[in-house]
């Protein structure tokens, strides 16, 4: 093991033990790691690091600027090891702040996502059923990816028609209630889950191909295989699924479905959104007002709120 690659593992070590996940800083900064080691270098030059961090070409200013800083980071407590360590300039790679707009599924949509994810190639069946049923309870309920991920067989109680969310993305646990359709769905799966991995070897509810848990990157792998063939991505170079909506997305289509249904009753949003943002496990309100400005929708259903409808506008 190269000297480098140790300090990244005590770094990542000692980080984690602050309390931070950092499952993507791991990721881009092994991918650093090996990009040096690649070109026989024996710690981080700047050059080189604004090389990787630049990788794809086309890829976003955003991300490249956020790999960037992840990367400084590491740079600074490294030097303390190996004083060759160059540290990147500040200004090297900026970008402004982006949340990337939502993608909003219709109906139909969503329900051809989890059709076409019932044909994904696999021996044992269970790529296709677990992952046209993770898609369905995210789209119904809410739920980040990683959260589906990491439920537990003990996190899903069906008797109770509810699920167990623990120690998400903001330290926060929470209760999330199931309708009686979701729950028999959830059943279902459980039931030719069990019958397809009789071993159990995990505690997770959801299971691959190979009976273990779920990764991000298979499901987001997978997500993006679905709306290929379902035609929500188109080919991209250098993408082999495209660009297109992220399995993210359908979290963000049940808040802003929830919130156009309001509207559309006439109910006090103000007074409900509280609802809402604990039931998605925001850590503030003002993260779930944020569809009013992401979604045209609802945008003009909180303007004629206001103001009253206009002709051409929403009803």
């Amino acid at each position: 093991m190269s000297a480098l690659r140790q300090s990244l593992d005590d770094y990542l070590r000692l980080r984690r033990t602050l309390g931070f996940k950092l499952e993507s800083t791991e990721w881009c900064l092994r991918g650093l790691v090996d990009f040096i080691d690649a070109a026989g270098v024996e710690h981080i030059t700047a050059e080189l690091a604004l090389r990787w961090a630049r990788q794809p070409a086309n890829g976003e200013p955003f991300t490249w600027a956020l790999r960037m800083g992840r990367i400084r980071l590491f740079a600074e407590w490294c030097r303390a090891r190996d004083p060759r360590t160059e540290v990147p300039d500040k200004g090297l790679l900026t970008a402004s702040v982006r949340r990337k707009p939502p993608f909003i599924f219709t109906e139909k949509q969503i329900a051809d996502i989890v059709l076409e994810a019932e044909k994904l190639r696999c021996r044992r069946g269970m790529r296709a059923l677990t992952s046209a049923t993770m898609f369905g309870l995210v789209a119904v309920a809410g739920l980040r990816i990683s959260e589906a991920i990491a439920l537990d067989r003990a996190d899903v109680d069906l008797r109770e028609s509810q699920l167990t969310i623990r120690n998400t993305k903001f330290g926060k646990s929470r209760l999330v209630p199931l309708s009686s359709s979701t729950i028999e769905a959830l059943r279902r799966y459980e039931k030719r889950r069990d019958q397809a991995v009789p071993l159990v070897t995990t505690q997770a509810f959801f299971l691959s191909e190979r009976g273990w848990r779920m990764t991000d990157w298979a499901v987001r792998y997978n997500f993006a295989k679905v709306s290929r063939a379902t035609g929500l991505r188109a080919p991209a170079g250098g993408y082999r699924h495209g660009h297109g909506p992220r399995v993210h997305d359908l979290r963000h289509t049940f808040a802003a479905r929830t919130m156009i249904a309001w509207y559309r009753a006439g109910l006090d949003v103000e007074r409900e959104l509280p609802k809402l943002s604990a039931y998605l496990g925001h850590a503030h309100v003002n993260d779930t007002y944020w569809y009013l400005e992401a979604v045209p929708e609802l945008l003009q259903l909180a303007t004629e709120r206001v103001t009253g409808p206009r002709a051409g506008g929403c009803r």
